[in-house]
């Protein structure tokens, strides 16, 4: 009976050692833990909450949109300051962050084609929704009339402010949190979902038909990470989304409802 006790005892302690060493794999430093804790849920709320602020009012001055442009493109280059601080202080390397341009001919074609190719489809869309009645656009309608540029005095700061959502929010998902995942022993095609649903949980505010399109993005980029082991084509092809949400999003806007009050009267 000792003897078979032993045996057991020993059993038991070389699978939660081996279980430890799995494990290990896991764990993350505590400055970590929080960044992901803001990426998942400090973020997502703070876009809710200041979404619902600009929902409840009946109507956004150029102002009040040229604010929100500045304080979000601050808010955003901080993160990006904060996180990479903390990365580099945790001697992750420009290589594993994706902040390396190598092969840099296959890239800038990546880059240029794949920015094309999304920037046409999303043109497509925009159009496609631009034929659908303004009642029936849904919340999608009254987002877009808050936070879309409306004159060409906006136009600019919303697009410095594109090129800083596709540098920023793709160093964030993609550079930190694709890195750090990747470090804790994740597979490949786990460690893209994931980042892409926290991806898609910051835009939670655009509702969960925006959500899930921001999803399905968030992979596709979090793909184009892994195959040319750089940010460089998701940060082009994320801000060629941007930009042409806000150049022909609000011309397909005006032009609907121009065309509406024409039919009126």
């Amino acid at each position: 009976m000792p003897k078979k006790t032993n045996i057991r005892q020993k059993l038991c302690f070389r699978l939660l050692r081996d279980l430890g060493r799995k494990c290990s794999y896991l764990r993350m430093p505590w400055d970590f833990w929080l960044i992901f804790l803001a990426l998942g849920v400090l973020l997502p709320w703070r876009g809710r909450a200041r979404m619902k602020k600009l929902l409840a009012m009946p109507h956004v001055s150029s102002m009040e949109r040229l604010v929100l442009y500045a304080s979000t493109i601050a808010f955003q280059w901080l993160a990006t300051a904060i996180v990479a601080w903390r990365a580099w202080a945790h001697r992750y390397t420009d290589a594993q962050l994706g902040l390396v341009f190598p092969d840099r001919l296959g890239i800038l074609l990546a880059a240029v084609v794949g920015g094309a190719t999304i920037a046409t489809l999303q043109w497509l869309n925009l159009r496609r929704v631009g034929r659908i009645p303004v009642e029936s656009r849904g919340a999608l309608q009254a987002i877009a009339e808050r936070i879309l540029p409306q004159s060409a005095l906006e136009l600019l700061p919303y697009l410095a402010l594109a090129i800083t959502a596709g540098v920023c929010e793709e160093f964030l998902y993609r550079g930190f949190a694709m890195a750090v995942l990747t470090q804790a022993g994740l597979r490949a095609w786990l460690v893209v979902l994931l980042s892409a649903a926290l991806f898609g949980l910051a835009h939670s505010y655009q509702g969960r038909g925006g959500m899930l399109m921001t999803l399905i993005v968030g992979i596709v980029l979090g793909l184009s990470r892994i195959a040319y082991n750089s940010l460089v084509p998701a940060v082009i092809w994320h801000t060629a989304v941007d930009v042409v949400a806000g150049t022909a999003g609000p011309r397909y806007l005006r032009r609907t409802i121009a065309a509406a009050e024409g039919a009126v009267h």
